[in-house]
């Protein structure tokens, strides 16, 4: 599926090594900067015709594992995973990774280039089950979806809703829902309602943390203890300046709390019959963990692999003995649930 993409592209070269990711006395010699010479950049189109960014990594032979379906998280972009996509494609997945509508190289739903807006996360709901009907039909099975942070949140309302069947699904650090910042849901979700009332919608929520409503957070310390690996964002900001994108509009805000409490419906939860492991810490300050807890409890095939204080947000991009274990407990669900077929 998808069409080649040059937008500003990098020239691609080979990797030095495959990550080590069993291996904890070794550093990683995987180049995280530079594009896979054997990976694609794509065009995919939606219903409606916007052109989605896609990161595509098949394996050179047929005899594949499976394929992986990455969806990453709120103002992400596919150049920050390469790291994690060649842990699985070196076990033998095929990898895929879009960046959402508005976000990365698929655009902005906003007047500015700096802020991510959105209408509704349905709007996203629809792509993902689009691009996953497509995805599904060209790529082998098993079929894996895993999703970061927002990417969490939307691949988990699409299974709600029954929208995707996916074979097995890994979700980081889901947001579920948004971390308090010591003010009461209804009334954070009251406020960005009063805002986009009053005609600032597509105007960002925040200045610089990734915490709406407290600016002075450091936003390192949110997202991953390793500051190489914080850096690497900085460094395609750079060769890349259209992946760039700065804090989210109040409008999206006002859905994405509208769009958790959807999300809670017991019901639709407990209809989920895909098996899913969850991936977070419990000292997360930016999605609130004890959302994440009930919907374990709820989703009948759900365990989780819980981490505290050594692990901030990024889960996939924290320090090796963080990330080594998550990548760890990765495969060993996939293959305890995900066997080939």
């Amino acid at each position: 599926m998808g069409n080649s993409f040059n937008k500003n592209a990098l020239p691609n070269s080979n990797h030095g090594g495959r990550s080590l990711f069993l291996n904890r006395s070794k550093p990683s010699l995987f180049d995280r900067r530079t594009i896979p010479r054997d990976a694609q950049e794509l065009e995919w189109h939606a219903p409606d015709g916007w052109a989605i960014r896609q990161f595509e990594w098949t394996q050179d032979c047929k005899e594949s594992r499976g394929s992986v379906l990455f969806m990453t998280g709120r103002a992400d972009f596919y150049e920050k995973y390469l790291e994690t996509f060649n842990d699985f494609h070196a076990a033998g997945w095929n990898v895929t990774s879009p960046d959402w509508r508005g976000q990365g190289g698929s655009g902005r739903c906003g007047p500015h280039p700096h802020v991510g807006h959105i209408e509704d996360f349905a709007i996203w709901v629809d792509d993902l089950r689009a691009f996953y009907t497509d995805w599904q039909a060209s790529h082998p099975a098993p079929h894996i979806v895993i999703g970061h942070s927002m990417g969490g949140h939307l691949v988990a309302r699409t299974l709600a809703e029954q929208r995707i069947h996916p074979d097995a699904v890994i979700l980081s650090a889901p947001m579920l829902a948004p971390a308090g910042g010591g003010m009461p849901e209804w009334t954070a979700h009251l406020l960005s309602k009063i805002i986009c009332a009053l005609g600032r919608e597509k105007r960002r929520a925040w200045k610089v943390s990734e915490k709406p409503l407290e600016p002075e957070v450091l936003r390192q310390g949110l997202l991953t203890h390793d500051a190489d690996r914080y850096s690497d964002e900085f460094f395609w900001f750079g060769k890349r300046p259209f992946v760039r994108l700065g804090p989210a509009s109040w409008r999206w805000v006002e859905r994405a709390y509208s769009s958790t409490r959807h999300l809670r419906d017991r019901k639709q939860l407990e209809a989920v019959d895909i098996p899913i492991l969850m991936l977070a810490t419990r000292t997360d300050e930016l999605v609130d963990h004890a959302t994440i807890e009930r919907a374990v409890h709820l989703l009948p095939h759900a365990e989780m692999k819980l981490f505290g204080k050594e692990c901030a947000h990024e889960i996939y991009r924290e320090a090796d003995p963080v990330r080594n274990e998550a990548l760890q407990a990765s495969f060993e669900f996939l293959d305890r649930v995900a066997s080939s077929k």
